[in-house]
């Protein structure tokens, strides 16, 4: 909420080389639709990937963890789950489907929020849904040891802060006076501040991050994993949320921190994004490519996920046709079976 009530004040000394990224992404985003034109097939192959990539990620910061193949299953939709974070897991699933695929976007306010929480973990313990009760204090382990790094409000004042901050966010996107990506970083750092609910506080925000992209025209945030980034730079997530939180119950709090580190990251979606439309064009015979990237582009141990998601356009079938007969070839071979074996080059190649 503390971001929302001076919005010249908290957005005062933006650091220059921000207003690069934005115009950057800015112009990546305007692309958008011409790829969606003329590529409608390959798009749809990315938000495949970048679904489960989401889904898998944005648990695994948290802690939830499930089985490659797992995670696969659940994603599809397979029930049967045998253990609390495939629970978990199918909760985001369905969070996030109902997000990515509302044809409206649905303006943010406390049931809505309580909605998508009650999604989260609808398939473990039921207790979603709720504003917390308890003190949930933000901890590290860090130093080897629980240090607590920030204090949210407590249980009596967070749902009048969360209903401000809503009301807020809408006002101010609605005024238009402040770059929506700026709105969107404030958000969800407010967000994470009051840690309105018990758990999931941070798959939440993310859920909400994504929604709230995508309704000012960011697809990128559904043709690549944004939640992936930020799962391989966790650590930085972690140290500009905090930066960006201290003595934000004052209002005294610097927010360039969070934001900068959420703009590069946008970034850097955009510009995968770009490159996989580029990689994916047209070149050879789709046998050739898949070829051609395993002996020359792929890590010397991969996976055949990761040429599924290399080549989004490329089927599976064309790929497992490839790689056996590159096995049979002696060219490379395989540790394990099914979807979960690695493969590994026997030896080094290089272009003709």
């Amino acid at each position: 909420m503390h971001s929302f009530i001076d919005l010249d004040k908290t957005f005062r000394g933006q650091p220059r080389e921000l207003g690069v990224l934005l115009s950057r992404i800015d112009t990546a985003r305007g692309r958008e639709g011409l790829f969606e034109d003329q590529r409608p097939e390959l798009l749809r192959h990315l938000a495949e990937h970048a679904r489960i990539a989401s889904i898998t990620a944005s648990n695994a910061i948290e802690g939830v963890v499930v089985d490659e193949d797992r995670a696969e299953r659940i994603a599809a939709g397979a029930g049967g789950y045998r253990n609390r974070n495939e629970r978990e897991f199918a909760g985001y699933r369905d969070a996030m489907d109902l997000l990515m695929g509302a044809e409206v976007r649905e303006p943010l306010s406390v049931p809505f929020v309580l909605h998508i929480h009650r999604l989260l973990f609808a398939h473990s313990d039921g207790e979603g849904g709720r504003l917390k009760t308890d003190e949930n204090l933000i901890v590290s382990f860090e130093h080897g040891y629980r240090e607590v790094v920030f204090t949210p409000p407590p249980p009596k004042e967070a749902e009048f802060q969360l209903v401000e901050l809503l009301a807020r966010y809408e006002a101010a996107k609605q005024e238009g006076r402040t770059h929506p990506l700026l709105l969107i970083g404030a958000l969800a750092l407010d967000f994470l501040a009051i840690h309105p609910v018990a758990d999931g506080n941070g798959r939440l925000a993310r859920l909400l991050t994504a929604h709230e992209l995508l309704a000012q025209g960011y697809g990128v945030a559904r043709y690549v994993s944004v939640e992936q980034r930020i799962y391989e730079s966790k650590n930085t997530y972690y140290d500009t949320l905090y930066r960006s939180q201290r003595n934000w119950h004052e209002g005294e709090h610097d927010v360039w921190p969070w934001i900068g580190y959420l703009l590069a990251t946008l970034d850097a979606a955009y510009r995968d994004f770009e490159a996989r439309v580029a990689e994916s064009q047209p070149s050879g015979s789709k046998q050739d490519r898949v070829r051609d990237h395993i002996l020359h582009q792929a890590p010397a141990r991969f996976r055949r996920r990761d040429i599924e998601r290399a080549l989004p356009d490329v089927s599976v079938a064309t790929i497992r046709l490839v790689l056996n007969e590159l096995r049979e070839s002696g060219v490379i071979r395989a540790e394990g079976s099914g979807a979960g074996a690695s493969w590994q080059r026997r030896q080094p190649h290089r272009p003709a």
